[in-house]
């Protein structure tokens, strides 16, 4: 899986991104393991430490943890997906509508823009 980065952004975020979409997608699904850190590098051809700051990362932020000898799972709690997701879509939300408004659209222009876009 090559997977492309944005170079303006750290490339352990968007490992992280990568997984959190996979988590609210119900690609990667609670008590799920993890590729391991290894494994992870190799199919994003990074380095394995960069992989390992995304999962260090992701257990700060609670959404997964990390047995000993085993690896790393997704937590097995549905509901901290489901806040994963009402996170993200708001976060995805807030930042098209502020693009928007940068380009003079008024908030009637992007609901009938929207709704235009839904009904097709």
């Amino acid at each position: 899986m090559t997977q492309v980065f944005d170079g303006n952004i750290p490339i352990y975020l968007q490992i992280m991104d990568l997984i959190k979409k996979q988590m609210i997608s119900k690609e990667l699904l609670p008590g799920q393991k993890l590729s391991s850190v290894r494994d992870m590098s190799k199919q994003l051809e990074v380095n394995p430490n960069t992989v390992q700051r995304a999962y260090v990362e992701m257990e700060r932020e609670m959404l997964v943890y990390t047995k000993r000898g085993q690896g790393t799972f997704i937590v097995n709690e549905p509901e901290v997906v489901l806040k994963l997701r009402q996170e993200m879509v708001l976060d995805r939300v807030a930042k098209f509508v502020r693009e928007m408004e940068e380009f003079g659209f008024s908030h009637d222009e992007l609901l009938k823009i929207i709704e235009r876009h839904l009904s097709e």
